[in-house]
């Protein structure tokens, strides 16, 4: 027997066939992007927002430029065998003191790109700053007061707050060093950025950032020039514009594009495990995903095997609510999987047998910036449909559906959203803590005391060991039974970029650094 999931799966065979579907010609005869120039042409897959601030934002293409241009504490390398090692950059070291103190001792000898010196309480200002409820990058476990002990050792310390210090270690690599006297600022800090990293900040004109190498920056100063951040929503153009020389390196392949791109010997394609899981995401605060017996049916009923042929290699298997190269990760033995009986029964327990009685579910997802994106969200509507669920699924532009992404007071809009969630470091609570936590509830609107409960336990953990264990044995198995969201996979990151790029390193949440490139 054919069914609707057999027919989707074959038309999308079709048209994978073909490749380039769709092309927007403006970019590519634009004489600004055709010239020959000595900066790397990098094009990105999502808008960025006009505010410089780096705690306004849960951009990631903004993440990628703030990473060129800021310095962190330390560097996430996140590779899958070893998610936990940690690079210093602008700290030394960084040492518990106590349960609520961790001491960190800075670099000496660096400056921000306007001249002032970085010092303690350049820190400062950032943690207090950054970790302040109201602030929208604000996925930090709660706020912080940072002591300034001299001018390159400070004291990040919790105790007001009532969670352990040592949190900070991984997130020591997630949010950008900010002069203090730009926090002080808030228009100058939103008006242009002011790092201490490789490149500098020059100018913004309409889809492009233009950077340019920091001759001072503290490692010695890159080999390329400078680096322009293209935005250009749409997979087609990005690597038609890399086949035609208008772009050195690009982002978000999908398969028959690197298909396409790999037979050319001019360039390399690069692919990492990253640290985003794309979600779907159930509004647990409105009916009838309220019950998680309802949203247990639900993960029952998709096949996340066919989601991952619908993929090809931008996806790969995942049985947590976090990447492999997130601090903690392991299988959750009992990670709901397809299983249409277990769906049937789960429904009717609830009162829907056959899914009779529930009410249409608006499903939203969107185009033009995760792969296939479109084509496995009408694939998992199909899987819904065959168990009962009366799905209504609207696929809209980025800057639609991203304006629908998050939780209001009532309830989010619709049924269903899938997002996926990319943070340049290996702590965990950056995702679980952000979003099924009720302090916090960032797009599901969960409010459950068990939940709550086993996060706070690993995060008050006396010991990073004990945490580990927490974790893995109760945090991460009660998320799964209560599936406030399902994890479908964990992305793939694919980058292809001109062979005469050399010296990059890409990092597991689309970042890179460029600091050591050569573009011959």
């Amino acid at each position: 027997m054919i069914n609707r999931r057999d027919l989707m799966l074959g038309a999308l065979a079709g048209a994978g066939a073909f490749g380039f579907g769709r092309v927007n010609p403006d970019f590519l005869v634009n004489s600004a992007f055709a010239a020959e120039g000595r900066s790397l042409r990098f094009l990105g897959a999502e808008a960025l927002t006009g505010n410089w601030d780096p705690t306004t934002h849960t951009n990631l293409g903004q993440l990628i430029v703030e990473g060129f241009v800021f310095g962190y504490l330390t560097r996430a390398p996140m590779k899958p065998d070893n998610p936990e090692e940690l690079v210093f950059e602008l700290a030394e070291s960084l040492k518990p003191i106590d349960t609520y103190t961790l001491e960190v001792k800075l670099r000496k000898g660096v400056k921000f790109h306007d001249g002032t010196p970085f010092t303690s309480a350049d820190v400062k200002a950032t943690y207090e700053y950054g970790s302040q409820a109201d602030r929208p990058a604000q996925w930090y476990p709660g706020q912080v007061k940072v002591d300034i002990v001299d001018e390159h050792t400070c004291h990040i310390n919790t105790k007001d707050y009532g969670y352990p210090a040592a949190l900070y270690y991984y997130l020591s690599s997630f949010l950008p060093i900010m002069a203090a006297k730009d926090v002080a600022n808030k228009a100058q800090l939103s008006a242009r950025m002011n790092g201490t990293g490789p490149f500098k900040y020059v100018d913004q004109k309409g889809d492009t950032t233009i950077l340019a190498a920091n001759t001072d920056f503290i490692f010695g100063a890159p080999k390329i020039p400078g680096v322009e951040y293209h935005f250009v929503g749409d997979t087609t153009t990005r690597t038609l514009s890399l086949l035609n020389g208008q772009a050195d390196i690009i982002e978000r392949l999908e398969q028959e594009q690197v298909d396409t791109i790999a037979k050319d010997d001019r360039f390399a394609i690069h692919k990492a495990v990253s640290v985003e899981n794309k979600y779907l995401f159930f509004r647990c605060s409105k009916k009838p995903f309220d019950d998680p017996r309802i949203r247990l049916a639900a993960c029952h009923s998709i096949d996340r095997k066919q989601v991952l042929e619908v993929l090809g290699v931008s996806g790969t298997f995942s049985k947590a609510h976090i990447s492999p190269v997130k601090f903690g990760y392991t299988e959750v033995a009992d990670y709901p999987e397809y299983d249409p009986d277990k769906a049937q029964a789960l429904l009717a327990e609830a009162g829907f047998p056959k899914g009779e009685g529930l009410p249409e579910l608006t499903y939203y997802s969107s185009v033009g910036f995760y792969p296939k994106t479109k084509e496995y969200a009408e694939l998992i509507t199909g899987m819904l449909e065959e168990q009962g669920f009366k799905v209504n699924l609207q696929t809209l532009e980025v800057a639609a559906w991203g304006n629908l992404l998050y939780d209001k007071p009532g309830g989010g809009e619709g049924n269903m959203i899938d997002c996926g969630w990319c943070t340049g470091s290996p702590e965990p609570d950056l995702v679980i803590r952000t979003h099924f936590h009720s302090s916090s509830k960032r797009i599901t609107g969960i409010v459950d005391k068990e939940i709550d409960a086993v996060l706070d336990k690993e995060r008050n953990a006396g010991s990073i060991e004990e945490r580990k264990k927490i974790l893995q044995t109760e945090t991460l198995p009660t998320i799964a039974r209560k599936a406030p969201a399902l994890a479908l996979f964990t992305s793939v990151f694919i980058h292809a970029y001109s062979k005469k790029l050399d010296g990059l390193y890409i990092y597991p949440n689309g970042m890179q650094d460029m600091s050591k490139a050569n573009l011959a």
